[in-house]
């Protein structure tokens, strides 16, 4: 219920934030409005739950006794059609959000906004460019988008122009945020498509979008390719049957052009996001591929290899059921065209009893990135279980139980073998 009680609220506030009406833009005045499913999706269904419907009825008629909105109702029956906001009670609105939950009214977002124009404006070329925008963005009433993240964009873009020695996207993103993941998770791609605009590099056909950082003397880590279980390998004139090394092959990315050909004998083609899952994942009917994070553009290549040479096998990805390892698999596809399907990443790997105790909590920034997935076909159903729990799980556990003995299934041994680890 406490949900609920932030949630109608907010929802109502963002709406009337994101309008017109709130930029002064607004040519035709219109409600703020929104349906009682925004907060159940099963509201009017005649197998909805009676307790939340009408719980959900006595909160709007409770924030209607305070005068912050209206609704109207449905017919002759106990159901609310559409609830709408008192627009001239937004700043009431808004303090009663801060003071009841950890909320930030308008004020205070532009206010962040200033204060990080008046720190970063000034020490870089495209920094200051940006920290502009942002100003014409507040200048006209608005909260810019990503607010959050803002100074975190601005902190990367500085740190990248000034940077003279050479490094690689890891250590940069250590520099940076003393995080070795965060840029890559959280804003590579946006610095780098700024990055590109000023200096009029556009992203092309055979570019991956981060490669704009050589420029600036940063690269990713050079990666070996590493791929297991039953295919052959045609390079050079030697034909090579990986069947027979249990743990596959690992060469440079430079051998890749030696290649003349790929045949996948197994039905599918798995990569996988960590090197311990793939070092566990059993190739017995599988070929399977590392892929170590976000695609470089070797891998890109190799993939672009295996599927012209085997386009009717089965394509899938295996990597951490959280908002990165989604992430990735949607880069992968995205830059690949290669349909890859979701694999051991469902809700059914998060209800496992096996993995219970390995569920880690979601932070703030896992919940903002997976709200942007839960629209996606790929991904919504799983992601929305995922925010409804507030649980994410990391894909080396799933692995460890997809190598073991099966005698050691039952819960018993199962879990003196998880003590054990």
């Amino acid at each position: 219920m406490e949900d609920y009680k932030e949630k109608l609220l907010k929802t109502l506030v963002e709406k009337y934030r994101k309008s017109k009406k709130d930029s002064g833009e607004n040519k035709v005045s219109k409600r703020t409005v929104m349906k009682p499913t925004e907060l159940y999706k099963n509201y009017y269904d005649n197998d909805g739950d009676l307790e939340t419907i009408y719980s959900i009825n006595e909160l709007i008629i409770e924030y209607k006794n305070k005068g912050f909105i209206s609704f109207d109702q449905a017919g002759f029956g106990y159901e609310i059609d559409r609830v709408y906001l008192i627009d001239e009670k937004i700043e009431e609105v808004e303090n009663y959000l801060c003071k009841n939950y950890e909320y930030q009214s308008k004020h205070e977002k532009m206010q962040y906004i200033r204060n990080i124009i008046d720190k970063y404006s000034g020490i870089t070329p495209i920094a200051t460019e940006e920290c502009e925008k942002l100003r014409m963005e507040l200048n006209r009433n608005r909260i810019p988008r990503n607010f959050e993240l803002q100074e975190d964009i601005l902190k990367a873009l500085i740190f990248i122009e000034k940077n003279e020695i050479d490094i690689y996207l890891r250590e940069a993103s250590m520099f940076i945020y003393g995080s070795s993941k965060y840029l890559e998770e959280n804003t590579l791609d946006v610095v780098c498509k700024m990055l590109r605009h000023y200096k009029k590099r556009p992203c092309s056909e055979n570019e991956i979008m981060d490669e704009i950082l050589q420029n600036f003397h940063i690269t990713r880590e050079e990666q070996k390719i590493c791929i297991k279980g039953d295919c052959t390998i045609y390079f050079s004139g030697t034909v090579l049957e990986l069947k027979y090394l249990k743990n596959g092959i690992e060469f440079s990315t430079e051998e890749i052009e030696s290649i003349e050909k790929i045949v996948v004998n197994s039905v599918e083609f798995v990569t996988v996001e960590n090197k311990t899952s793939f070092n566990r994942y059993l190739a017995e009917n599988a070929v399977v591929f590392y892929l170590g994070g976000y695609m470089t553009r070797y891998q890109r290549n190799f993939l672009y290899l295996i599927y012209q040479n085997n386009k009717k096998k089965k394509y899938y990805h295996f990597g951490d059921i959280d908002a990165g390892g989604f992430y990735i698999h949607e880069h992968l596809c995205r830059m690949t065209g290669i349909p890859f399907r979701l694999k051991y990443m469902s809700i059914e790997q998060l209800k496992d009893e096996r993995y219970l105790s390995c569920l880690q909590k979601l932070t703030y920034n896992d919940i903002k990135r997976l709200k942007l997935l839960s629209e996606k076909e790929d991904y919504k159903e799983v992601v929305s279980y995922m925010l409804r729990y507030k649980v994410k799980l990391e894909q080396e556990i799933v692995s460890y139980y997809m190598s073991v003995p099966k005698e050691l299934y039952d819960k018993q041994t199962a879990d003196k073998v998880y003590v054990y680890l």
